[in-house]
């Protein structure tokens, strides 16, 4: 399977709906959000072996939030 990145510009519009859509589901969503559209893009994937990675790469390095960043 051949896997094209998104152009710079659609990588921008679909970070700022995803950002929207997150400031819509709330504090008290958010992880159900995130976790929800995940699965559903994991769906599109459909390689487990590829999801799992991808999972690792999100999770490596994940800075801790904070308000002097």
């Amino acid at each position: 399977m051949t896997i094209t990145a998104l152009p710079p510009e659609a990588r921008d519009r679909v970070y700022a709906e995803c950002a929207r859509a997150i400031s819509e589901a709330g504090p008290e969503r958010e992880s159900l959000f995130l976790a929800r559209l995940a699965l559903l893009l994991f769906e599109q994937v459909g390689d487990e072996a590829r999801c799992r990675e991808a999972l690792a790469q999100a999770i490596d390095g994940l800075p801790t939030p904070s308000l002097s960043a």
